[in-house]
């Protein structure tokens, strides 16, 4: 048999880095929820897994396939732990680049007991020869694999038991058809309302011991651009502000200032976002510019500066992208504490005026 096929199966190392034991659930550390019950936010997400999971589960049956889009961090990769712990069965975890050969993706099915979760991360980055195998195993529960090449090559159907795939992307529109078609339910993950995110830093500052305020927390949520991941992290920096200069009790003014050294403004911009609209409202005095000058005046990847940056200023309302480029809108200049540039429209001609 082909030495690949005995390959280890990838780790997920930033999990494993975290003291995880191979993606069991008990008692996994951080500040995840561990069940449907403590997640915060996605009302309708969390009903139709509640459906999905709570079927599967009377039946005594693997849940239907998965898949998670969305922006980074408003909790695809929770909602996978999550799927392991309400299924009471164990997860493995790996991602799309990792999977380079069949031999990789036949070592990690083999090993999965009946019911296990296989969660791949950033699976529009898998390869088309990986899909190929994968699409059978999602179906029929069966690997093909060829063994061998040449005219002594020959192929092999393997039964793997079935399983529940997870996977979570960034970018849905990289899916092919095919793959995207093959799981059961396919949902996006919208961006949180400050609400949510304020229960959320409640519940995060309970588990890290933060003596903080419902103001305080209203305050980070707000400035958190509707994600989670950076709630989190802005608590944290809070936290340290509020051990270092003050008496470790954060509340709305202790908060605003933490946010403020670190650079984070009222609206959740950071640096490079108000570096973008410094640059398009008075480097180019609001004409219009293409992303490749935009990327350049901030010193900044355009990869990064439209992935990245771009989402959030057209989301509140300080950006549009137009066919000639990159152009602030009023809010934009508003919020930099600049005057908007007066247009004058040059006085059109009347029809029969005479020369």
């Amino acid at each position: 048999m082909r030495d690949e096929l005995l390959d280890a199966a990838p780790v997920d190392e930033d999990f494993a880095a975290e003291g995880h034991d191979d993606g069991l659930i008990a008692d996994h550390a951080g500040l995840r929820p561990s069940s449907l019950d403590d997640f915060v936010g996605q009302p309708e997400l969390k009903r139709h897994l509640q459906i999905i999971l709570g079927a599967a589960r009377n039946r005594g049956e693997a849940a239907d396939h998965l898949m998670f889009a969305g922006p980074p961090g408003l909790g695809k990769t929770t909602l996978a732990y999550i799927v392991a712990s309400e299924m009471q069965t164990t997860i493995h975890t790996t991602s799309g680049p990792a999977l380079e050969r069949a031999g990789d993706l036949a070592a990690i099915l083999t090993k999965l007991s009946p019911g296990d979760v296989l969660f791949i991360d950033e699976i529009h980055r898998l390869s088309k020869q990986i899909e190929e195998v994968l699409y059978p195993a999602m179906e029929d529960f069966e690997l093909d694999i060829v063994l061998g090449k040449g005219p002594a090559a020959r192929s092999i159907r393997l039964e793997v038991p079935p399983f529940t795939l997870v996977g979570a992307t960034t970018r849905i529109g990289l899916i092919t058809g095919p793959l995207r078609d093959r799981f059961g339910e396919v949902a996006r993950l919208d961006f949180y309302e400050v609400d949510d995110l304020c229960t959320i830093v409640l519940r995060a500052a309970g588990i890290l011991s933060v003596d903080i305020d419902e103001q305080g927390a209203y305050e980070i949520a707000r400035r958190a651009r509707g994600t989670p991941r950076i709630a989190n992290r802005l608590l944290r920096r809070v936290r340290d502000v509020a051990e270092t200069d003050y008496d470790g009790q954060v509340d709305r003014e202790i908060a605003a200032a933490g946010l403020e050294l670190f650079g984070v403004d009222a609206l959740g911009l950071n640096k490079v976002d108000r570096a973008i609209l410094s640059s398009l409202c008075d480097r180019f005095g609001g004409q219009p510019v293409g992303l490749s000058t935009l990327a350049i005046s901030v010193s900044e990847p355009t990869e990064t500066v439209e992935d990245v940056h771009e989402p959030f200023l057209i989301q509140q309302g300080l950006l549009m992208r137009t066919p000639r480029g990159r152009v602030p809108t009023p809010l934009a200049y508003a919020h930099m504490g600049l005057a908007p540039p007066s247009v004058v429209e040059p006085p059109q001609p009347e029809l029969f005026d005479a020369e």
